[in-house]
Order: C-alpha cells, then structure tokens, then sequence
C-alpha cells in the first residue's frame, strides 16, 4: 500500500486546561488527582479527545512529553465505558514497545492510572522466565504490555491470540526500527484483527515507518508536538574537541566541574560503557552501566539506584537507554557521538525535562567530526565548541595502587563505530603524538609519549592487527 499523507489535526489546546476537562470515567479521574496530575501535556491536549472519538492517530512526539498518559487515559476510560471479562489466552489491549525497561513503566502507568478500575494487566517481556507469562495469559488479561521478541514467542508457543485486540499501541516506532523490530512487528499486525483503534508514536518518520503506518493505520490524525528535528529549547549544549585517547581523563574532569544532580553518559557499545565505568571509579565516582548484556534484575537494581540519586552517573548505550524516564537528569554527556544525527536527540531529550534546564556535552574526536555536521545540520545550528587536544596532562589518571599493574599502552586504541546499523567495524585511532600539530603543544606532546613510551618490541614478536567483526550493542 502506498503512503497517504494523514490528515494533520490542529486541536485547540488553550480551552483544556485541566483532565477534568476530557470527561473521563470518575474512577481515572480520581487516580488522576492522587498522583496530583492537574494540567494536561500539549500531546495529552491534543491526543486524548481523538482517541476517545474512536480516531486512529499518529503521534510525533519525543520521550518525556507525556505520551503514555496520552494514550493510557482514553484507552482506560473506553475499557470502563465496555466491560468485559477477558478471553482466555487473549488482551483486549496490546502496547507494543522497543525495552523492557520502558514496558515496565508504561505498565506502572496503566496500573496507576487505572488503580480504582480493576482491570487485569500483564507484562511481557525478554531476559525473565516465559513460564510465568504464560501463566498470567492464561485466563486472559485486559493490558497486555511486551516487547516484540517476546510476544512473538508467546503466540507462536501458542500461549496467546491476537485476535480479540481492541486497541493496539506502537511507542517508540522509529526506534524499532533502529533495532530490527520491523519485521516483527509486521508479523504482529498481521495477525491483528482489522476492526481495532490504533496508535503509532514516533519521535521522526523516516519512510519505512511512513510505510508501516500506511498499512497499520485507518484514516488517523497526525498529531505533532515537537517537530522531529528540534532538540530541547531549554538544554544548553557543548561540543569539547579531543584527542580519542583523552576522553576518559577529559569525562572525569567534566564531571568533577559541572554541578551535576544526575548526569547520564552515553557510549556506542556495550564494552565501551563498561570501560567507562570502570574508568570513572578509579577516579572515584560512582557510576554503573546499564546495557544488553546485564540481567533483567541488575537493570532494574541500577535504574532504581539512579531514580534515587545513590549514582548519580549511568552510562549506558542507546538501546538501554531507551527505557530510562528519570526526572532530574540535569547533564546528558555523549561521550561517542552517535553516527544518526537523529539518536543526539533523542539522547539530550532526557535533560531539561518538566520544565527544568539542562546541560549536554559531547566529547568529540577527530573522527568523529562528520557525525557532527550531520547533527548541526539536522538541528538547523552550531553547537558552540571548545578544544582540549594535544595536552599531555589529560592522560587518564592511574591511581598509585594500580600504577605498578597497568599493562603498558602499545599506541592503539580500538574503538567500534557503527556502520548501517547491523555490522560492527575497527577503525584505528591515532594518538596525540600523530593527531598533534607542529606547535608548543603539539611538540610538548611528542616529548611527553617518547618519555613514557614502553621498550621497543622486535618486528617478529608484534601482534598482527586484527581486522575482524564483532556485534555490538
């Protein structure tokens, strides 16, 4: 099918000023005014009166906007006006999103939201045991929140039907497809009933999401919050050049200087956040790392940890992150520099949020220069930057009691960068005593490595550079 341009809906916004305002069932209504929700969002505003005329709707929104109250209020507030008992092995609502982080938390909204209504709920999601989630489907449940993955293993093991679904949710759609999910998801509306009411957020629409939308979607009102390529109005934001081998130094003084409530750092890989981590504790900050290859229980124990400010640093790589809705992330760093200008904002979108200010910083090396215009280019301005290249003194630190251990550096360092989003390849990266100019400081730097450099090795016994792939996160 080919991609119809929806029909925009312009919603006179300034009239609902309060939730009292939508008319919603008294239970929701009440639940609403115990978790001091007074005044709706602009994606609420406009979302909640045409979800509950019945309309299908595409929401461009960023995380952070309020979206899931958007589409948890009228779908509440329609399983109330029509009660039911749920079908055995069945949902009357599917939301489908890209973590199980952020499954989690739009399950705690529809709870929260619908604590008076009594309805049945169910998670379902990768990383926990499938035993117990097909024993909460068993005898049908009315909310049914999953990631992809998971929720395909269900219906094909036969411990769940799709086809009593009333009301299907897809968040995060661009980010989906940034992880694969497309195919998936197909999988999954085709075997959704046709008569359904359905909702498709997307923080940009790149054309296979157009497309997507054009085959899940009846007719449905586009609602555009914030355009997608427009980052927080109230985030400052900073570019500091370095050389790749002075970051982790360069991090740790960012962080000792800002005045940081919660900082949240971003790396391309698994490895690399775990690297980070370990090099802000010699230095003596806390910080954890959040990624795919922690368990289910240590994502949840670190997320918690960092809600209430016990590390007030979490590095994480991007799909993680995708689960992370924490008020009070006062500094975003990017300490890669993401290679689809689109990820940037998404990554500062989680500073400067209910109002509050924040601050991003991006550690930027030589190579990483082009990702940098496309971003600028992309958000239509020039990221004010400074440069710290060239200055020996921004070595990493190595605290006295691992000096005698810490194997010598051989003038490499592996960094993995992205390609088309499937495939993983080494770049070499240069030191500064090859990236420096002919000035002082780039002199000054030459003299500091010869210094320090380890013994020459003989030609024979020097490893062959390896030029292999491996997945990243």
């Amino acid at each position: 099918m080919a991609w119809r341009p929806c029909k925009r809906v312009y919603q006179r916004v300034s009239s609902l000023t309060s939730f009292a305002d939508f008319n919603l069932n008294d239970p929701i209504t009440r639940a609403l005014a115990e978790e001091k929700y007074l005044t709706p969002t602009p994606i609420q505003a406009q979302t909640i009166p045409l979800l509950m005329s019945g309309r299908d709707v595409i929401g461009i929104a960023q995380t952070g906007t309020g979206k899931t109250a958007a589409f948890a209020l009228p779908i509440l507030h329609q399983l109330a006006a029509s009660p039911r008992p749920p079908v055995r092995k069945s949902c009357r609502v599917l939301v489908l999103s890209p973590t199980r982080e952020l499954s989690g938390q739009i399950l705690d909204s529809f709870r929260a939201y619908g604590r008076h209504l009594h309805l049945r709920s169910a998670l379902a999601i990768g990383g926990v045991s499938m035993g117990a989630q097909v024993r909460s489907l068993l005898n049908g449940v009315d909310i049914l929140v999953a990631t992809p993955g998971r929720l395909l293993d269900l219906v094909q093991s036969n411990a769940l039907r799709l086809s009593d679904v009333e009301f299907f949710v897809l968040d995060e759609a661009d980010r989906m497809l940034d992880m694969g999910f497309i195919q998936d998801i197909r999988k999954i509306v085709a075997k959704l009933p046709g008569v359904r009411q359905t909702l498709m957020f997307s923080a940009t629409m790149p054309r296979a999401i157009a497309e997507l939308a054009a085959q899940m979607l009846r007719d449905p009102a586009k609602v555009s919050v914030i355009p997608a390529a427009t980052t927080v109005e109230k985030v400052e934001q900073r570019v500091i050049r370095v050389d790749r081998a002075a970051k982790a130094a360069i991090l740790i003084d960012v962080l000792r200087q800002e005045t940081i409530d919660r900082a949240l750092v971003f790396t391309r890989t698994k490895h690399g956040a775990d690297k980070v981590v370990r090099s802000l504790v010699r230095a003596g900050i806390a910080a954890e790392a959040i990624h795919g290859n922690k368990s289910q229980g240590q994502r949840e124990r670190v997320l918690a940890a960092f809600r209430k400010g016990e590390v007030r640093t979490l590095v994480a790589t991007d799909i993680a992150a995708r689960g992370i809705d924490v008020d009070g992330i006062s500094h975003v760093v990017n300490y890669d520099l993401p290679n689809v200008p689109e990820t940037y904002v998404h990554r500062i979108g989680r500073t400067a949020r209910a109002g509050a200010e924040g601050i991003a910083i991006s550690l930027c090396d030589g190579e990483e220069m082009a990702f940098l215009r496309d971003i600028e280019k992309l958000i239509r301005m020039s990221i004010p930057l400074s440069d710290r290249r060239a200055d020996p003194r921004h070595s990493e630190p190595v605290p006295a009691k691992h000096a005698a251990t810490r194997p010598p550096s051989h003038g490499k360092d592996r960094h993995w960068h992205r390609g088309n989003g499937n495939s993983h390849k080494q770049v070499r990266r240069h030191q500064p005593s090859e990236t420096a100019g002919s000035g002082a400081g780039g002199i000054e730097a030459v003299a500091f490595l010869k210094r320090n450099a380890p013994p020459r090795r003989d030609r024979q016994q020097r490893p062959q550079r390896w030029t292999g792939q491996s997945k990243g996160s």
